[in-house]
């Protein structure tokens, strides 16, 4: 076991009517804000309007960049960034999933640098601070609400980037479950395959850490499992609801990780999936999960199936090994692709053969992705094959 730092300063208000703290969390950071949002569905449920008038009283002056698109751009990270030097943005306050508050944790970090946001993924350059972000959460899924990581995209390059850095965290975070119920079946499916990608990633390891961490991430597993069809089918379903909105925040906080160093898997081959394809990150990290598990199975990683099968499916724990983690896979992928009524192959979601190679070689660098086990480009390019 390793020894490790927790620290998540991020204050969240949860539950119904909450938005009543909303001006007052904004009226200490400054004046001046930057209201950042989508499509425009929050003003189709009132949320724009309900977000606007606590900026309203309390006498803040509020500038606006929509449309952050899925899988969100440079683009409106350049324009956020811009918005904020050119008006003296003092706070952002980002109203949605976790696409626009991805897209806000670099706007923030853009506003305070000379160089262009995207010399954050592609030379690496240093997050040395950001504009506070204030969080308005409508969707379950990523977690960005509570953690400190943001995923951009660049269409000309073709990359699909993520990155992690303390400044980008955001000081308070309004998680409504009410706000979530006019999320359609499909969204809120594929933010549920992203949460259990986000779970299974650090569960699935052969390192050795803290026992009770293994019994929270199986209690959110099975939490997800439970709520997301309640959710799917009754949509307005505050408990449903609830659960799976705190699961998302503590599925990628950073307290799940205890003193894991292994790296993540699924999510940089989704990555270059949707960098390419433009796919829903959750859709492919259902489609990659159970057949990186399968690809992974061995005698040397047995053991960890057995135990996610027998604690979180309820498999008799007298079968052989072997059964039960293949069954314990075939009843993940049941979920997802039944339960959760997801597409299941690759081929569905026209994602080619002919785009393998590179998708493989960017996903591990070229190199070796140090995960559950490690992962080399021809490693990749045959659990792509297994996902056709």
């Amino acid at each position: 076991m390793s020894s490790f730092i927790y620290d998540i300063p991020t204050r969240v208000y949860f539950g119904e009517n909450q938005l009543c703290h909303l001006g007052g969390e904004l009226a200490r950071y400054g004046k001046r804000v930057l209201l950042t949002y989508g499509g425009g569905s929050i003003k189709k449920t009132g949320l724009y309007d309900a977000v606007t008038e606590q900026i309203r009283k309390a006498g803040l002056e509020v500038y606006e960049l929509s449309g952050i698109a899925p899988n969100p751009r440079i683009d409106s990270v350049r324009e956020g960034a811009r918005i904020c030097k050119e008006k003296n943005i003092d706070v952002i306050l980002a109203v949605g999933g976790g696409s626009t508050l991805d897209a806000s944790k670099w706007i923030a970090a853009g506003a305070c640098v000379d160089h262009d946001p995207w010399d954050f993924f592609s030379r690496w350059a240093p997050v040395e601070r950001a504009l506070p972000l204030i969080t308005v959460l409508t969707l379950s899924a990523t977690g960005s609400e509570m953690d400190c990581g943001g995923v951009i995209s660049n269409l000309e390059t073709k990359d699909k980037i993520g990155r992690m850095e303390p400044p980008l965290l955001p000081k308070v975070s309004f998680l409504d479950p009410t706000v979530t119920y006019t999320v359609s079946r499909y969204q809120t499916a594929c933010g549920s395959a992203d949460m259990l990608s986000h779970i299974l990633e650090v569960y699935f390891t052969m390192e050795k850490d803290m026992y009770m961490l293994d019994c929270f991430m199986e209690g959110m597993i099975k939490t997800i499992i439970k709520y997301t069809p309640i959710a799917m089918n009754d949509p307005e379903n505050y408990e449903a609801r609830a659960n799976l909105m705190w699961t998302s925040s503590w599925a990628i906080n950073g307290f799940i990780d205890g003193g894991k160093q292994h790296a993540w898997s699924c999510h940089p081959m989704e990555h270059e999936l949707s960098a390419i394809y433009d796919i829903t990150h959750g859709l492919g990290l259902a489609i990659l999960t159970p057949r990186w598990l399968e690809y992974c199975l061995d005698e040397t990683t047995v053991s960890k199936y057995v135990q996610f099968g027998v604690n979180v499916f309820g498999i008799d724990p007298t079968l052989a090994p072997m059964d039960i983690a293949r069954k314990s896979i075939s009843l993940l992928s049941e979920f997802l692709f039944d339960t959760l009524e997801l597409d299941d192959t690759f081929t569905k979601v026209g994602i080619r053969k002919e785009d393998f190679e590179v998708m493989a070689k960017k996903a591990c660098h070229g190199g070796v992705i140090k995960g559950f086990k490690p992962l080399a480009q021809a490693d990749i390019e045959k659990i792509f094959e297994m996902c056709l």
